[in-house]
């Protein structure tokens, strides 16, 4: 009889420059990382447009602290995640926040950033895709802001275009909050 311990499945979470729902995205992946954490391990890559978000809501320590493995784009194959993707490394990717640039990159084949690279060469590699949009649909939305102020944002149809156009896309699939993570989660490693 082996002791051996069973390798854990690799997520790769991308972040980006997006504030909105930031927060939560963040502790639901904390819940995640709980709830899996016997067989998932949840591998955090954050834009620089997302090391400056994380920065002003205070989330690097708490990054740091809850997750084991952490990298900071320094461009767009470094640090290496498209060559893990292509390797097979990951069970999904998942980009949570995702700025409305990120989402219109991606929709368009612009791979110029380690997370729109690392999304672009999913897609090659037919590895599922998840996607949380900031701009999810046309209206207007409340986000928190790091003082704890709300603010009002206009959501405008050219952005909401490239939402529908990536969610037509085959591999990949887009949420719409937080909370719909936890779904993502499930389908890959039971509940």
């Amino acid at each position: 009889m082996s002791n051996k311990k069973t390798a854990r499945k690799k997520v790769a979470w991308g972040i980006t420059g997006s504030g909105d729902r930031i927060l939560d995205t963040v502790d639901v992946m904390k819940e995640m990382k709980k709830k899996y954490e016997e067989v998932v391990d949840i591998r955090v890559y954050i834009s620089k447009a997302g090391e400056q978000v994380a920065k002003y809501y205070k989330l690097f320590p708490e990054l740091d602290s809850e997750f084991d493995k952490m990298w900071v784009e320094i461009n767009a194959n470094a640090p290496f995640l498209a060559g893990q993707i292509q390797m097979g490394q990951f069970e999904f990717m998942l980009i949570a926040p995702t700025t409305s640039n990120s989402v219109a990159k991606i929709s368009l084949r612009i791979a110029d950033t380690m997370i729109t690279n690392a999304a672009v060469m999913s897609q090659k590699v037919m590895l599922p895709l998840y996607i949380m949009p900031s701009d999810f649909k046309e209206g207007t939305v409340i986000t928190r802001l790091p003082n704890g102020k709300d603010l009002e944002l206009m959501i405008r149809r050219e952005d909401v275009e490239h939402v529908q156009k990536l969610a037509a896309m085959k591999g990949v699939s887009m949420l719409e909050k937080p909370s719909d993570i936890a779904s993502v989660f499930e389908k890959h490693f039971g509940s």
